[in-house]
């Protein structure tokens, strides 16, 4: 019991000091090349949004700080597999948590998701045309990818893991047979969906690493080990960006970060069965998106009206007059709160 402990705090204390210490390189880059947006959100600025936000915040902030989390979880995680194989012994080979049959796979899924997301971040710095405006067409092609990336994960999970049910919290388990490849897939873009919630200093790394930690003590109470381990690291990694990401932020996680770490979290989800849950542990990420998908049918069911003033909601919520880090705060609480929840229906529903 103890080595485990130290075999998921070790790591996930050198993200954090790894965050720590390359933050500043990373930060110094992000400003002599400029990697900030330079169009605002496709050339339009609305009269609301306005008012709660200088147009500078956006164009004047780095948005690639989601480097600073996917490298310190890939270099975290290859210190400890490296000191196994270079000194091995007992110990060193059990604090090492790359495993091909639990953590390699949210690994790979990270780093691919992470890529395309700087690719994302790239063409919205130094792109020119519609595209560097995050026009429409460019945002199909970006969910496109993000759903070919989940179909491959969803064929490695029914082939490779023969994966083919989900646990019901309470109901046992659920046969799906090969569908458990699109609702990987459905389950994927949903998550994806939710990343619109980095818009205010610090919330979305404030939210993610509560959602992540919840996820270490799930791996940890299925006795997933190193899955526990790498939800860890994922933890350290964002809380040593949220530390230079509270207001006044330094830089933006970007879709270098979301994309990643949003994708990741539904293969987690599925690695350690309580995918039902994760709607309860992710219920910021879950009022976001559902958010943004209300205002849309109601502005086209309803000629033009809308349900809140801004979407996503934590925007609404700056524009009836809360500051943005009271709003920010407050997604906080109930994301500590939702994980908690989380984890116990995870637990007494075995």
């Amino acid at each position: 019991m103890l080595l485990n402990l130290v075999k998921i705090f070790l790591p996930m204390m050198l993200a954090f000091l790894m965050g720590l210490f390359i933050t500043p390189f990373a930060t110094h880059f992000f400003y002599k090349y400029k990697m900030w947006k330079k169009y605002s959100r496709n050339g339009v600025t609305l009269t609301e949004f306005q008012k709660i936000h200088n147009e500078n915040e956006e164009l004047k902030t780095p948005r690639m700080g989601g480097i600073i989390i996917w490298i310190s979880i890939l270099f975290s995680t290859l210190i400890f597999y490296l000191i196994s194989i270079l000194f091995p012994s007992a110990v060193t080979e059990k604090i090492n948590f790359l495993s091909k049959n639990q953590t390699l796979i949210p690994l790979l899924v990270l780093l691919f998701g992470s890529f395309l997301g700087l690719w994302d971040d790239l063409i919205q710095i130094y792109g020119k045309g519609k595209i560097a405006h995050d026009d429409v067409s460019w945002r199909k092609w970006k969910v496109f990818l993000v759903l070919s990336i989940s179909f491959l994960i969803g064929l490695w999970f029914y082939y490779k893991l023969g994966m083919i049910s989900i646990h019901v919290p309470f109901g046992g388990d659920m046969y799906l047979g090969i569908l458990i490849i699109p609702f990987f897939i459905l389950v994927a873009l949903a998550t994806f969906s939710g990343g619109v919630i980095d818009g205010l200093d610090g919330l979305s790394g404030g939210v993610l690493a509560s959602i992540f930690a919840a996820y270490s003590v799930i791996a940890f109470t299925n006795n997933q080990i190193d899955i526990a381990a790498f939800s860890a690291v994922a933890t350290g990694a964002i809380l040593a960006f949220l530390w230079f990401n509270i207001p006044p932020a330094r830089f933006y996680m970007g879709e270098t970060g979301i994309i990643g770490l949003t994708i990741t979290l539904a293969t987690l989800a599925f690695l350690t069965d309580s995918v039902l849950i994760l709607p309860v542990v992710a219920m910021p990420l879950v009022v976001s998106s559902g958010s943004v998908i209300l205002q849309v049918i109601s502005k086209k069911l309803r000629n033009g009206k809308k349900i809140f003033r801004l979407a996503p909601i934590h925007h609404h919520f700056e524009a009836l007059g809360w500051p943005s880090y009271k709003v920010t705060m407050r997604f906080w609480v109930l994301s500590v709160a939702f994980s908690i929840i989380g984890i116990i229906l995870a637990v007494i529903s075995r």
